[in-house]
């Protein structure tokens, strides 16, 4: 018999043998261990990088019971916006609806939250000009809201690329708020304000207040 230690038991007798032979199924097995945590997959395969390169958001009034959103397109012609989320490379994260539709979930539950707010990133880099728009979908008050936007690239290092203000003042009212141009490194190139409309690209005509967002 042996001991905790591996060594044989006092009332035994010494047997050198068996203790090599004992002590080389340790290497074995510890030799085996190392090669299973070898041969194991790294926890961070599968998972998806959810890197962006560009973050833009917009915000208005906390509490402010208008519904603005926020449209952008790529190169590619892509348009993301609240009903086309996910458009190429652009993703709308956050669509705040504004009023007592603006909610966010704890815990479960949908909590009423003062902040109006819309965010969308940019997760690949594309040639060419993007647009960003800021569309009044919902204009409760009949009063014009103004809107702050700012454009981050963030990769090599977090750099605002654009900031500034746009106003709208009554439903259907669309605005540019900037147009910027990437080159094949992924770097902002040129800026300018001209307006286009992204509405009327996708030919909407957007549903009567009520008919659901």
């Amino acid at each position: 018999m042996f001991d905790d230690f591996g060594f044989p038991g006092r009332e035994e007798g010494f047997d050198p043998f068996s203790v090599m032979l004992f002590k080389a199924l340790q290497v074995v097995a510890f030799l085996f261990f190392l090669a299973m945590l070898a041969m194991a997959p790294k926890a961070s395969e599968g998972k998806v990088d959810s890197k962006a390169e560009f973050i833009i958001t917009m915000d208005w009034p906390d509490n402010h019971p208008d519904d603005l959103d926020l449209m952008v397109q790529d190169p590619a012609e892509n348009i993301a916006w609240y009903r086309h989320k996910e458009a190429g490379f652009l993703t709308l994260d956050r669509d705040d609806r504004g009023g007592p539709h603006d909610t966010i979930s704890i815990n479960g539950k949908r909590v009423s939250t003062a902040i109006r707010e819309e965010v969308t990133t940019i997760r690949g880099l594309v040639p060419g000009e993007y647009v960003v728009n800021v569309a009044h979908y919902v204009a409760t008050t009949h009063q014009p809201v103004t809107a702050s936007l700012r454009v981050q690239k963030l990769n090599p290092s977090a750099r605002v690329v654009y900031e500034g203000q746009v106003k709208v003042d009554h439903r259907g009212d669309e605005k540019t708020a900037v147009r910027f141009r990437l080159d094949e490194k992924g770097d902002v190139v040129d800026i300018n304000y001209r307006p286009k409309s992204l509405l009327n690209i996708l030919g909407s005509s957007r549903p009567l207040e009520g008919d659901g967002k």
